[in-house]
């Protein structure tokens, strides 16, 4: 008898996460400030972690680093202890503040901070991706705050991370340094990057993110992709030009703000057809109307809202 031929598994393999929380717990004082979180960051996609001051999300990146412990669950950096230092060396921080000698020259900063590492990123690649042009010979304490931010930036990158942590990494930036950072953001994804970014910034979670997992007194209330954390708001914005009075709109059923703006009427509605009916009754002459889904601003704001009901949905699995 012939042995059966063998048949080469053609199950598409799954990555490893890069780094991962599994039922993370940690309490300060009498603050629950992790309650049973679960986070993985894969490699190539930004995932951007929102939430209210307080949320967690600060305590969730520092015990992913290793700068505290979890009181319990699992906590894994490259399959690794986060304290590892072979997994450190994987990773690039910026975090909220940053310490630096404010007498040394921005190269100087530089250079020393590729001297932490076996194979840095050559120093034009650092110039490039942050925009530090014409700044290399400047005391970093005699640097605008966001051309500070700048610095910080490309020290992040100076180690080619595997895994990047950005904890609100454009506050103070102008709109022109802004872009240039969120340029050099999709060229590391491209290059397979994975990273974590918080921001304040709704449009900039928008504008980057691959995938959003919103974080509210320390527990998951949503992780998916951002068309599915729309999804899960049934608001609709309404904006038209209307002579009614948008504080006659917003005494509606079903209508949670109404407010004028740029000339406009904008509505947000839970029951748009029902709203919209009565504008138009309303309103005949109404003109220049455009209905469209909440966006992400809209629905961080539903969920995260005091008694919201939480809902600790995972919507990729779902």
């Amino acid at each position: 008898m012939h042995p059966a031929p063998l048949i080469a598994d053609t199950t598409p393999q799954i990555p490893a996460p890069l780094a991962r929380l599994c039922g993370v717990r940690r309490r300060r004082g009498a603050v629950q400030a992790l309650d049973g979180v679960d986070l993985t960051l894969p490699s190539g996609q930004v995932t951007a972690l929102l939430g209210v001051n307080g949320a967690g999300k600060t305590t969730a990146i520092e015990i992913l680093l290793g700068l505290q412990a979890a009181d319990s669950g699992e906590v894994t950096l490259f399959d690794r202890h986060p304290s590892d230092l072979d997994a450190r060396r994987h990773i690039g921080v910026m975090l909220q503040q940053a310490q630096l000698p404010e007498r040394l020259q921005v190269g100087e900063l530089l250079a020393l901070a590729r001297s932490w590492y076996p194979q840095p990123r050559s120093v034009a690649d650092c110039v490039a991706l942050a925009g530090l042009d014409g700044l290399l010979g400047r005391r970093y304490g005699r640097l605008s705050g966001g051309q500070q931010r700048r610095v910080q930036f490309a020290i992040a990158l100076c180690g080619r991370p595997k895994l990047l942590f950005l904890d609100e990494p454009t506050t103070g930036l102008d709109i022109g340094a802004r872009q240039q950072v969120w340029r050099a953001i999709r060229s590391l994804v491209a290059d397979g990057v994975g990273i974590l970014l918080t921001t304040h910034y709704l449009e900039e979670a928008e504008a980057l993110a691959d995938r959003v997992v919103v974080l509210d007194a320390g527990r998951v209330r949503a992780d998916g992709r951002i068309g599915e954390i729309r999804a899960q708001v049934a608001q609709r914005r309404i904006r038209c030009t209307s002579v009614v009075p948008a504080e006659v709109v917003s005494t509606w059923p079903g209508v949670r703000t109404a407010d004028v703006v740029d000339g406009h009427l904008v509505v947000m509605a839970e029951h748009a057809e029902a709203v919209l009916r009565r504008l138009l009754d309303a309103d005949p002459q109404l003109a220049d109307l455009d209905v469209q889904r909440a966006g992400l601003a809209e629905a961080f704001v539903a969920m995260t809202a005091p008694g919201a009901p939480a809902s600790d949905t995972n919507l990729e699995a779902a």
